[in-house]
């Protein structure tokens, strides 16, 4: 009799655990199901319209001739990803290190602020593709001028968004510190810098995604040839040799890349802030 009760003890509480885990995966699959059906209807539209209308494949591909071209050039559009993916990493690295470093700094100073922050918004709203030829003629061809044109289309934000951060800081709790006879270095790291988290987090999100477009441009101006370019310099080639299907291969792979890269800096935002920022936590709910 006790094994009896203990099995339909057990067996209850798995059928209350697939309840709670249906009930938590059923909200994201219903919202997951309207985009789906919008794409599958796309797709459809496009492979067919494409196949009625016989319109030439170096015009425009069926999505079944991009896979193809994908399957077909797996090893270069791997490889291409690869050093995309690398330049794009160390490009964001640099962006984020160098923009909350600037903000920090001119937080600490309104003089400093005044001074420089003009020339940060000038630098700005320079077109990339103006400044690329620039950075190439002072650095060379190669990965170490398109990690800095990655450098130079992500700083801005992540020094905007840091840099409201820090000022938005609430003055209470920076008089209260202050009473309490903390440096200026300690209100900095122990109360204005977790108050802009969510700002930093934002920019991060902004800066990650322009991440990839950066090295894109960077491959596009000074692009590396043979094994070693990127997905701009596949995109180029590709473009020039009227292989359209490889070439839409090639910005659908481009565009994953940026999703996957939102998605990581997403993740890793409900981590920092998903346990007391108002933001996330909602996001949770």
């Amino acid at each position: 009799m006790n094994g009896n009760a203990e099995s339909t003890v057990v067996q209850k509480k798995e059928e209350a655990k697939l309840r709670t885990d249906k009930a938590r995966w059923m909200p994201s699959l219903k919202a997951l199901m309207p985009p789906l059906a919008a794409l599958i209807l796309f797709v459809g539209i496009w492979e067919f319209g494409v196949r009625i209308f016989q319109i030439p494949h170096y015009i425009l591909p069926t999505p079944w001739a991009i896979v193809n071209a994908a399957i077909e050039n797996w090893s270069s559009l791997l490889n291409a990803l690869s050093v995309t993916i690398l330049e794009s990493i160390i490009g964001f690295v640099l962006s984020v290190v160098g923009g909350v470093s600037a903000a920090i700094l001119m937080a600490s100073s309104k003089w400093v602020e005044r001074s420089l922050y003009p020339y940060a918004v000038i630098l700005q709203t320079i077109p990339v593709v103006a400044v690329a030829p620039i950075v190439v003629i002072w650095f060379g061809s190669g990965m170490n001028s398109i990690v800095i044109i990655t450098f130079l289309i992500g700083f801005f934000p992540m020094l905007s968004n840091t840099l409201i951060g820090l000022n938005a800081t609430d003055k209470d709790m920076i008089n209260l510190m202050k009473l309490y006879k903390a440096s200026r270095m300690q209100v900095m790291w122990k109360v204005r810098v977790p108050y802009a988290l969510p700002y930093i987090t934002a920019g991060l999100k902004i800066s990650c995604t322009l991440a990839v477009i950066g090295a894109i441009v960077g491959e596009y101006v000074s692009g590396i040839g043979g094994g070693d370019g990127g997905i701009g310099y596949a995109i180029t080639v590709s473009a020039a040799r009227m292989e359209t299907a490889y070439l839409f291969a090639c910005g659908i792979a481009a565009s994953l890349l940026g999703i996957v890269f939102f998605l990581l800096i997403n993740a890793f935002s409900k981590w920092v802030l998903g346990s007391w920022h108002e933001s996330e936590m909602e996001n949770k709910d």
